[in-house]
């Protein structure tokens, strides 16, 4: 039985704080319609649900859907009921019916959390307490819509170069978890670590010591973190924190896993598929969500990388999903052109954007011999939307059809070291026909 409607007047498909940023009640507007993002927590999607947000995207929208860089999905193009898109999503259980708490729920894991065969630590039971927690102090309802935590359980399949106001990641010190901690970064060296056991404390104390000390301009931790030294922090959330040497010479060991194809579970196999240029068509998604039920548990999780992963898949099963999802064209292996490559919507659907980067990159597609998957990044703006960290190579659009090719250099800020200026998605092809290890110099 659905969900009693919506209380609210239309007016209130606004949240409480103006944002740039869309949520589920804050539609926002855009060139090709509006704009609703849907945080899932966990990344975690079941088929039916999937199902129901195809269904909204023809019926409220264009029927186009896009899976973001936060593991999240949104989708686009739409029209004047968004009411009535909100209620439909609401029904199948994709959001809160506060609009406050939606917009805190900005937590990521690992696309195989609890399955992973080398996690650490099963972050589910913990990600869903600091949920509850988020939605239940309305306090913490203060943060920004962008104000972003993740929780990592040291698997090899982990988005590690996106940078989280507050991560946490899992560690083992004398035969016991741990989880290390820092602040605006991404995992990697830690600042402090406390028993796992005090990892909810942890968390919240971290949240309201932000909000205690944040001015009207420091939305996110970096910016108070320029006034206020990371020690000074520290110090006052009240916590016993392990600061020794054992844990500030610990450093998260890297990912190994790919993200696209068959992915190892501790028991059991997951398949990694990917939307080109991370869009969805409502087809598409149910075609996915009808894989998952097949050959499946029937859940879905999506991505940092702009994909979807099919956990507890049956191995006997595997040759009809990736037939079932090649048909549908959808990308489940590497080696596709088109999965070295991430654009934002580009001026067809943004007008902050200068060139039409999802056309664009489908001409630079063909001319890239087979790398890394999302080493090349198509922006339409400084902005870089689609890529939360820096690619290594990036093409920044200037004019239409026109671009300066950046590449990554840790020596200097930005997207790195400019290689050429005012150059076509073609010459750009040129010079990006290279071994993937020359573009992470």
């Amino acid at each position: 039985m659905p969900d009693a409607p919506l209380t609210q007047p239309p007016a209130a498909l606004v949240s409480p704080r103006p944002s740039a940023c869309p949520g589920l009640w804050r539609i926002v507007d855009a060139r090709d319609g509006g704009i609703c993002r849907i945080k899932l927590p966990g990344g975690l999607l079941q088929a039916g649900q999937a199902e129901a947000v195809a269904d909204a995207a023809e019926r409220f929208a264009t029927g186009v859907i896009e899976a973001t860089n936060r593991a999240n999905l949104q989708i686009r193009g739409i029209g004047n009921d968004r009411q009535g898109l909100v209620q439909c999503l609401l029904d199948a259980g994709l959001g809160p019916r506060d609009a406050a708490f939606d917009d805190v729920r900005n937590l990521m894991l690992s696309p195989l959390a609890g399955l992973d065969p080398a996690m650490l630590l099963d972050t589910r039971p913990l990600a869903g307490e600091i949920l509850r927690m988020l939605e239940a102090t309305p306090r913490l309802h203060e943060l920004s819509a962008k104000f972003a935590i993740q929780l990592d359980g040291g698997e090899d399949l982990a988005m590690l170069e996106h940078p989280h106001d507050l991560w946490l990641a899992a560690m083992t010190l004398d035969q016991r978890t741990w989880l290390a901690f820092g602040l605006a970064g991404c995992p990697g060296q830690a600042l402090g670590a406390v028993p796992v056991e005090q990892g909810l404390a942890l968390v919240q104390a971290v949240l309201v010591r932000f909000l205690d000390l944040a001015g009207p301009q420091q939305s996110r931790m970096r910016q108070l973190l320029a006034d206020c030294s990371v020690d000074a922090f520290i110090d006052g959330l009240g916590l016993e924190i392990r600061r020794d040497a054992a844990v500030l010479g610990w450093s998260r060991a890297p990912a190994r896993a790919s993200w696209l194809g068959p992915l190892a579970q501790r028991q059991g196999m997951a398949l990694g598929v990917a939307p080109p240029l991370g869009r969805l068509t409502a087809n598409q998604l149910r075609g996915i969500a009808g894989v998952a039920r097949t050959a499946g548990d029937g859940s879905l999780r999506l991505s940092p990388w702009q994909s979807l992963v099919i956990p507890n898949l049956d191995p006997t099963r595997l040759d009809q999903a990736q037939a079932e999802l090649h048909a549908l064209g959808l990308l489940w292996h590497a080696d596709h052109p088109l999965a070295r490559l991430t654009a934002c919507t580009g001026s067809s659907g943004c007008a902050k954007a200068l060139a039409d980067t999802k056309a664009d990159a489908q001409t630079l597609a063909p001319l890239l011999r087979a790398g890394r998957p999302g080493s090349v990044h198509v922006s339409g703006c400084l902005r870089s939307c689609a890529a939360a960290h820096v690619a290594p190579a990036t093409l920044l659009a200037r004019s239409p059809g026109r671009y300066d090719l950046y590449l990554r250099d840790r020596c200097q800020p930005g997207f790195g070291r400019l290689r050429a200026t005012d150059i076509t998605p073609e010459e750009a092809g040129a010079m990006l026909d290279l071994p993937t290890e020359h573009l992470d110099d």
